[in-house]
């Protein structure tokens, strides 16, 4: 099939009248919208919910354990009673 022949199959495809859409369809497409919405919603929630207690748990451990602090040197023990 060459360039022409496909637009003009294109052509008589979108020439058609469209099929009746079930009158029914609507209720059930905005039922299925609104509960993809809510189940989006509430995964956007229950990730920003781990970020935060992610973040919680890093700064309790890093108060903890002071990685920032340079441990003490144990290479040398230290001299006493001069």
């Amino acid at each position: 099939m060459n360039r022409p022949e496909r637009e003009a199959a294109a052509r008589r495809i979108m020439e058609r009248v469209p099929p009746p859409v079930p009158p029914d369809l609507y209720a059930d497409v905005v039922r299925r919208g609104s509960r993809l919405l809510r189940r989006r919603r509430a995964a956007r929630r229950l990730m920003w919910l781990l970020l935060c207690a992610g973040a919680v748990a890093f700064l309790v451990w890093a108060m903890a354990a002071r990685p920032w602090v340079e441990p003490p040197s144990q290479t040398t023990p230290p001299y006493s009673g001069w």
